[in-house]
């Protein structure tokens, strides 16, 4: 069997084989590496990405001034509402006031109303300090709204231009005529695939950036609700 391959290879059928195998090696091209930067793909997404990177910067933004706002606002002093119990019990009123002004937060600004409202009726006292918890609530809110919105605009208006990417593709096509290829349609394509791709990320982003906050403000809001609560039944414990 050996003897008969050595004879083999030795044939003009087998050195024509050879022949065209080494042809074929060097007429086939490697595959080219095509890469692609994500400018690339957001500059192929069309005017509409230019649109929602502007909603990404404005959601960042918003983002972080309002967590390092509610960050603040949840700074406390362990020892804040002893040092207010203790003032009351001794009759040291304008104490525990300047106490209040000291501390920059939510809680102080509510027992400071809490405090200049005394020696009226408890029902009084608990709704100024409720107006002003309402306030602070309304205060740490702001811009929430407008984070709401990209969360629920970016993935719409990614959604629009998927819609039009694909008109554009449509349009091209029809153009071409008998001449349709993958070049003439990548363009609306691209579009379509890119700006679906912008909206979602940008509105997921968004929405989690959202909850966060919204989580982060409900604690501080169970948290003031506490505090005040402890304050009107500091007013209703009898003088030592």
């Amino acid at each position: 069997m050996i003897f008969l391959l050595a004879a083999l290879q030795d044939t003009p059928m087998m050195n024509s084989l050879q022949q065209l195998q080494q042809n074929v090696g060097t007429s086939v091209p490697q595959a080219q590496q095509i890469s692609l930067s994500v400018w690339d793909l957001a500059v192929k997404g069309g005017w509409i990405m230019a649109i929602l990177a502007i909603m990404s910067i404005i959601a960042v933004y918003i983002f972080v001034e309002r967590y390092m706002a509610i960050s603040r606002a949840s700074k406390e002093d362990k020892n804040f509402m002893n040092h207010i119990r203790d003032f009351i019990h001794n009759g040291r009123v304008d104490a525990a006031v300047a106490l209040c002004r000291a501390n920059d937060n939510p809680l102080a600004r509510m027992i400071e109303k809490g405090l200049l409202r005394l020696g009226k009726p408890l029902n009084d006292i608990n709704a100024s300090i409720e107006n002003v918890g309402q306030l602070e609530v309304s205060r740490l809110e702001k811009n929430l709204a407008g984070l709401g919105t990209i969360a629920g605009a970016a993935p719409m208006l990614g959604f629009l231009g998927t819609v039009t990417g694909m008109i554009r593709a449509f349009y091209d096509m029809s153009m071409a005529g008998n001449n349709v290829d993958l070049i003439v349609l990548s363009s609306g394509i691209y579009q379509a695939m890119v700006t679906t791709v912008g909206g979602l990320i940008v509105g997921i982003l968004a929405y989690v950036c959202y909850n966060i906050l919204v989580a982060r403000i409900e604690r501080l809001v169970f948290n003031l609700e506490a505090r005040a609560t402890d304050f009107m039944d500091l007013l209703q414990e009898p003088a030592a």
